[in-house]
Protein backbone atom coordinates (compact mmCIF):
# COMPACT_ATOMS: atom_id res chain seq x y z
CA UNK A 1 0.00 0.00 0.00
CA UNK A 2 1.44 3.46 -0.67
CA UNK A 3 1.82 5.93 1.61
CA UNK A 4 3.04 9.42 1.97
CA UNK A 5 3.40 11.22 5.22
CA UNK A 6 4.53 14.82 4.60
CA UNK A 7 5.94 16.93 8.05
CA UNK A 8 8.07 20.06 9.04
CA UNK A 9 5.00 22.45 8.13
CA UNK A 10 4.44 25.37 10.71
CA UNK A 11 4.80 29.00 11.35
CA UNK A 12 7.54 31.28 9.69
CA UNK A 13 8.19 34.64 9.00
CA UNK A 14 8.60 36.29 5.66
CA UNK A 15 11.94 35.65 4.16
CA UNK A 16 11.97 32.45 6.97
CA UNK A 17 12.99 29.22 5.59
CA UNK A 18 11.28 25.62 6.05
CA UNK A 19 12.25 22.08 5.57
CA UNK A 20 9.30 19.95 4.79
CA UNK A 21 10.06 15.90 4.33
CA UNK A 22 7.59 13.36 3.09
CA UNK A 23 8.34 9.49 4.31
CA UNK A 24 7.28 6.92 1.70
CA UNK A 25 5.83 4.04 1.88
CA UNK A 26 4.67 0.85 -0.53
CA UNK A 27 7.21 2.27 -3.19
CA UNK A 28 10.99 3.03 -3.65
CA UNK A 29 11.01 6.42 -4.35
CA UNK A 30 14.10 6.32 -5.96
CA UNK A 31 12.16 4.26 -8.72
CA UNK A 32 9.28 6.68 -9.32
CA UNK A 33 8.74 10.43 -10.43
CA UNK A 34 7.23 13.03 -7.05
CA UNK A 35 5.97 16.02 -6.70
CA UNK A 36 5.11 18.75 -3.94
CA UNK A 37 2.06 20.49 -4.60
CA UNK A 38 0.07 23.07 -2.26
CA UNK A 39 -2.98 24.16 -2.18
CA UNK A 40 -3.50 27.71 -0.65
CA UNK A 41 -7.05 28.97 1.42
CA UNK A 42 -9.74 29.92 -1.39
CA UNK A 43 -7.81 28.47 -4.26
CA UNK A 44 -7.56 25.44 -6.35
CA UNK A 45 -3.83 22.90 -5.79
CA UNK A 46 -0.80 24.34 -7.47
CA UNK A 47 2.26 22.32 -8.78
CA UNK A 48 5.59 23.73 -7.09
CA UNK A 49 8.17 20.80 -7.78
CA UNK A 50 8.61 17.36 -8.95
CA UNK A 51 11.97 14.86 -9.38
CA UNK A 52 12.08 12.36 -11.58
CA UNK A 53 13.52 8.64 -11.25
CA UNK A 54 16.53 9.81 -12.73
CA UNK A 55 17.29 12.70 -10.69
CA UNK A 56 16.10 15.75 -12.91
CA UNK A 57 14.23 18.38 -11.07
CA UNK A 58 11.62 20.74 -11.56
CA UNK A 59 10.02 24.10 -10.26
CA UNK A 60 6.92 26.24 -10.44
CA UNK A 61 8.08 29.49 -12.01
CA UNK A 62 6.59 31.14 -8.92
CA UNK A 63 9.62 29.20 -6.48
CA UNK A 64 12.46 28.76 -8.48
CA UNK A 65 15.75 30.40 -7.01
CA UNK A 66 13.66 29.64 -3.37
CA UNK A 67 12.25 26.21 -2.95
CA UNK A 68 14.55 22.56 -3.66
CA UNK A 69 13.08 19.44 -3.79
CA UNK A 70 15.11 16.35 -3.17
CA UNK A 71 15.09 12.79 -2.00
CA UNK A 72 16.83 10.41 0.22
CA UNK A 73 17.35 6.99 -1.10
CA UNK A 74 18.48 5.24 2.08
CA UNK A 75 15.78 6.71 3.97
CA UNK A 76 12.95 6.11 1.07
CA UNK A 77 11.74 10.07 1.73
CA UNK A 78 11.65 13.35 -0.25
CA UNK A 79 12.34 16.88 1.04
CA UNK A 80 11.30 20.14 -0.14
CA UNK A 81 13.85 23.19 1.26
CA UNK A 82 11.78 26.11 0.81
CA UNK A 83 13.58 30.04 1.20
CA UNK A 84 13.48 33.38 1.10
CA UNK A 85 9.49 32.43 2.18
CA UNK A 86 6.70 35.04 1.08
CA UNK A 87 3.09 35.50 2.56
CA UNK A 88 1.77 33.93 -0.65
CA UNK A 89 3.34 30.96 -0.21
CA UNK A 90 0.93 30.16 2.53
CA UNK A 91 -0.40 26.86 1.78
CA UNK A 92 -1.27 23.17 2.77
CA UNK A 93 1.58 21.38 1.00
CA UNK A 94 1.24 18.23 -0.32
CA UNK A 95 3.38 14.94 -1.66
CA UNK A 96 2.11 13.21 -4.33
CA UNK A 97 3.52 10.86 -6.67
CA UNK A 98 3.99 11.13 -10.38
CA UNK A 99 4.51 14.69 -12.02
CA UNK A 100 0.76 14.65 -12.49
CA UNK A 101 -0.21 13.62 -9.13
CA UNK A 102 -1.64 10.45 -8.35
CA UNK A 103 -1.43 9.39 -4.38
CA UNK A 104 -1.72 11.94 -2.36
CA UNK A 105 -0.42 12.26 1.53
CA UNK A 106 -2.44 14.12 3.90
CA UNK A 107 -0.50 17.52 3.67
CA UNK A 108 0.94 19.80 6.34
CA UNK A 109 0.43 23.52 6.55
CA UNK A 110 2.92 26.36 6.29
CA UNK A 111 1.62 29.73 7.42
CA UNK A 112 4.35 32.80 6.22
CA UNK A 113 3.46 35.62 8.38
CA UNK A 114 4.75 38.07 10.60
Amino acid sequence: EVQLVESGGGLVQPGGSLRLSCAASGFTIGSSSLSWVRQAPGKGPEWVSGIISGGSTYNADSVKGRFTIARDKAKNTLYLQMNSLKPEDTAVYYCTTGLVPGYWGQGTQVIVSS
